[in-house]
């Protein structure tokens, strides 16, 4: 059965400054929890703490520059371009650049508080 998803709930972030999350589809807004469907406004300056998520996220930069910082690498990923980084991968998100960013987070299966697994403070 279809359903329309009229408005997002905006979430809390995690991170040192204010970061605008709006779910469409999760566990939230929608009651799903095989995936998740996020809007992220994120000022300049803003860096949330490092995570080993249980999820795979899959990552649209819609506008700005979203730093995404692995083991391995660190990437700086621009408007109109993504990135993937897969369940258990430790990772941390920021956007250290000039107006921050704008992007879109798929998480599979859905984003839930209890499975991202931040870093102590």
């Amino acid at each position: 059965m279809a359903q329309h998803i009229q408005r997002p709930t905006v979430i809390e972030a995690a991170g040192n400054k204010p970061k605008l999350i709006e779910e469409f589809v999760g566990r939230v807004n929608s009651a799903t929890s095989a995936v998740s469907v996020a809007r992220m406004r994120s000022p300049a300056g803003w860096v949330e703490p490092g995570q080993r998520p249980e999820f795979d996220e899959y990552t649209l930069v819609l506008a700005g520059c979203l730093r995404v910082e692995t083991r391995g690498a660190t990437y700086e990923v621009s408007a109109n371009q993504a990135i993937i980084v897969e369940a258990g991968e430790w990772v941390r998100y920021s956007s250290p650049h000039p107006g921050g960013a704008e992007y879109v987070a798929i998480c599979r299966p859905g984003f839930a508080p209890t499975t991202v697994h931040r870093d102590p403070s």
